[in-house]
């Protein structure tokens, strides 16, 4: 399937990629696109299961006649590219989408020229106390129902302290629609006895991406997220982090006037301005 995207910007300029968080989708960067669309060519999709593009349950029969559920994201986002006629692109990735990006990268190094990697979730990091009660309290309340329930915890354990009302009521929307979506794909999953979908992982060689690395780590994230950042800082050959002391786990919609100078400082890669 193709996802679902927005385009902005020349088509002949160099294109950016902008993957969303696990909690969010497309809409999330609605407040940086017109800036970055000045100079890039903007590109942003709902990865399968948020949004408006959907989980396949049975998208057809597989040669032995069973349905197809296998996919990845990396090759989802690589497909996207090929549609739209982009040789390479620089990518942003938000949390989960960070982990995609470093997915991508791996899976298909030629298709990317750059990273930048919002408070990113990593490979091989240990869940801890935190992550493990978070996750906890998710299961507890869908399982009784409480999608709203479990809506709050998310807005509540994600974004930061300058997160405004408006940002509150975004991220609740996302983190709204992606349940819909995802819960309603597991349930036609099991009333037709099938598994539920979901993408196939991609193992990701930190050591082995080799493109323009730059981190970003909220001083206000969860500690697991935190150690994802550095890890990723750490590993990946001379990648650079930037703490932002003000930040939580979603910094776009926090201060989105903050990152858009950061993406942009980044991406036009001016050493004059490259600090956040």
């Amino acid at each position: 399937m193709t996802l679902v995207h927005d385009v902005a910007g020349d088509p002949g300029a160099p294109a950016v990629l902008l993957v969303h968080a696990g909690v969010a989708d497309r809409r999330m960067w609605d407040a940086v696109v017109p800036a970055l669309a000045r100079t890039f060519r903007v590109i942003r999709p709902d990865l399968r299961g948020f949004g408006d593009s959907p989980l396949p349950v049975g998208d057809g029969p597989t040669a032995d006649g069973e349905p197809d559920l296998r996919y990845t994201n990396a090759g989802d986002l690589a497909a996207l590219l090929d549609e739209l006629g982009v040789a390479d692109a620089a990518v942003v990735g938000s949390s989960f989408g960070g982990k995609v990006a470093l997915e991508l990268t791996t899976a298909h190094p030629g298709r990317v020229r750059e990273l930048v990697l919002l408070c990113p979730a990593a490979p091989g990091v240990p869940d801890t106390e935190t992550s493990d009660a978070f996750d906890a309290e998710e299961a507890r309340l869908l399982g009784a129902g409480d999608v709203e329930g479990a809506v709050r915890l998310n807005v509540t354990t994600w974004l930061g302290p300058d997160a405004d009302d408006a940002a509150r009521e975004a991220l609740a929307a996302m983190q709204r629609r992606a349940f819909e979506v995802q819960l309603a794909a597991d349930a036609a999953a099991s009333a037709a006895g099938a598994p539920a979908p979901g993408p196939d992982g991609v193992e990701v060689d930190l050591v082995g991406i080799h493109v323009p690395t730059f981190v970003v780590e909220g001083a206000h994230d969860m500690d697991l997220l935190r150690a994802c950042a550095r890890r990723v800082a750490d590993e990946v050959p001379g990648a650079e982090l930037s703490v932002l002391d003000w930040a939580g786990h979603l910094p776009v919609l926090e201060r989105p006037d903050a990152v858009q100078a950061l993406l942009l400082d980044v991406l036009r890669d001016d050493p004059t301005v490259h600090a956040p």
